[in-house]
């Protein structure tokens, strides 16, 4: 059977979008000469609906978008594979499932229901929807399919040293009579995940000696991004299809040759982070119903990546980029902002903030008298610069973007409602050391494309500073980075303790433990932070959920 992985970057809700962007592509896979057409996990409704599906008309909504694709497709002579959000049967605890629908001749001919729900990390699936209790065969022209969502095909007994669940759908499945396994899937990528994923497969493939399709989606939806990278692996576990990553594709792959086509993906971890970047900040910003953003150019690194970044994802003519010196601001910051501007061929305007600076210090003085100066009237700078930028996104209409790295907002190096402010944290899960690779990647990108480097050299080596007061550097509060980012790996990726990080890092107990102090007491500015992209394993957000007020410490 010639099979067709569709691989497409829907809207969460936007059913109308969703349905006609499955039926162009249904189109396509039918003059390319496939029979089955898949499509990812939720494709109708997007993924994560998240509280959505507690709506009574969006399930009914849905279903009618459902009808209509099958309506729509009845011309074709193709079957199709569809992720939506179903009502459960009567009498459910829970109102809605996570189920595909097998469309053939205008009608809906076949259901299965995901039976694995994950509720860890980012997901709330059991939350969300009902358990299916049982799965079948499929039969599609004459050939049998274990249909399986996402979850339920990532319990190999064979990969994980320890099982989440008691059920193994595809083992049960493959029992039936399966002559194909075909998965259909919404999986957040972050790096390393990838390699992760086919791995999980290919144990699968071996396992039982059946070819499988994996369906990804592809794009970004808030927090997340999905990589697509579809592919159809063989008997052997060897790959015979592979769609693109970071964008929408179509393959085919045929199940008697065991071939099919293999697209272009990013395999160094750097240029993939990247692209997830750029995918995540554009899908943000269109999705959200934005056209254009801010940033803050202090001239430091922070800002010139996301910066290029934001050029990328929504075109230089839709960047504005603002400096706001201050009275510790030094000259080549305001100049290294204005070169990045300029090679990227960005609007830039220039607000100084120390009039406003000296007036509100001079409106407080009475109420200061007697205090010494401190990281008061540093935070006081990056509010009056949080306050130009909102009001600029107030009377434009165009979207903050936040500059801040990981690094910074996990030890708290960053100012509630100063640097903090904005719609869209682009690096918040970047570390500081990996911005700096980020950024010389962006040269290297901007380059190939035969374009002006757009950040300074002087950007990629000066000592990072906030320029909050006289001669100020990071490393007056912070570790060096390439210390810091370490401690900060183990410690909110990995869950380390103090100890085990000290004999890991072989760095002092004491320094490790004052980073990981700042960590815990800096929760609170975390959860008021804007929604960032994530790309590691834990990033701050909707995967990692502590409590603010707690008095447990390492």
């Amino acid at each position: 059977m010639r099979i067709a992985l569709a691989q497409i970057n829907n809207t969460v809700g936007d059913l109308e979008a969703n349905s006609a962007k499955i039926l162009e592509f249904a189109r396509r896979a039918q003059e390319a000469g496939a029979e089955l057409v898949a499509f990812p996990e939720l494709a109708l409704t997007g993924y994560p609906p998240r509280d959505l599906v507690e709506k009574d008309s969006f399930l009914d909504r849905t279903a009618d978008a459902l009808n209509g694709i099958a309506q729509e497709s009845a011309a074709l002579d193709l079957t199709l594979v569809v992720g939506y959000v179903g009502w459960s049967p009567a009498n459910s605890a829970i109102k809605a499932q996570n189920a595909a629908a097998v469309i053939e001749g205008g009608k809906v001919v076949f259901c299965q229901c995901k039976m694995l729900l994950p509720n860890y990390d980012v997901f709330d699936e059991a939350r969300y929807f009902q358990p299916a209790q049982r799965q079948s065969i499929c039969t599609i022209r004459g050939m049998r399919v274990a249909l399986a969502i996402c979850e339920d095909a990532w319990n190999d007994k064979q990969y994980w040293e320890r099982q989440r669940y008691t059920r193994d759908p595809i083992e049960e499945l493959v029992r039936a009579g399966a002559d194909l396994i075909l998965t259909i899937n919404a999986s957040p990528w972050n790096i390393g995940k990838r390699r992760q994923r086919e791995a999980i497969f290919r144990a699968t493939s071996q396992r039982f000696g059946l070819p499988q399709i994996y369906v990804h989606m592809v794009g970004g939806n808030d927090q997340l991004v999905f990589d697509g990278t579809s592919f159809a692996m063989t008997a052997q576990g060897e790959i015979g299809a592979k769609a693109k990553s970071f964008a929408e594709d179509l393959i085919l792959f045929d199940t008697e040759t065991g071939t099919g086509d293999c697209h272009g993906t990013f395999s160094n971890p750097d240029e993939a982070a990247y692209e997830a970047l750029v995918l995540g900040t554009r899908d943000y910003i269109r999705k959200c119903g934005f056209r254009s953003v801010l940033i803050g150019l202090s001239g430091g690194i922070d800002s010139a990546l996301v910066a290029a970044i934001a050029v990328e994802a929504v075109g230089k003519e839709n960047v504005i980029g603002v400096g706001m010196p201050g009275p510790y601001s030094s000259g080549h910051s305001l100049d290294d902002a204005r070169t990045l501007a300029q090679q990227l061929g960005i609007r830039f305007d220039v607000v100084p903030i120390k009039c406003g600076y000296d007036a509100m210090i001079h409106t407080l003085s009475g109420l200061f008298a007697g205090y010494q100066a401190d990281t008061t009237e540093e935070n006081l700078q990056s509010r009056l610069r949080g306050m130009v930028l909102m009001s600029l996104s107030n009377k434009f209409g165009s979207l903050v973007l936040t500059t801040g790295n990981k690094s910074e907002l996990a030890v708290g190096y960053c100012t509630l409602y100063g640097d903090m402010c904005g719609g869209l944290a682009v690096i918040s899960d970047v570390p500081k050391t990996m911005v700096y690779r980020l950024a010389r990647l962006a040269n290297k990108r901007y380059a190939q494309r035969g374009l002006p480097l757009p950040i300074p050299e002087s950007t990629l080596t000066k000592p990072p500073s906030a320029e909050l007061r006289p001669d100020q550097k990071d490393t007056d509060s912070l570790p060096e980075y390439d210390v810091l980012d370490r401690i900060l790996v183990d410690y909110v990726e990995q869950y380390e303790s103090v100890p085990e990080i000290t004999q890991k890092e072989d760095i002092p107990e004491d320094l490790v433990r004052d980073i990981v102090r700042k960590v815990d007491r800096n929760e609170y500015k975390r959860q008021q932070a804007a929604p960032g992209l994530r790309i590691t394993s834990k990033a701050f957000g909707i995967g990692r959920r502590f409590p603010i007020a707690h008095r447990f410490t390492e």
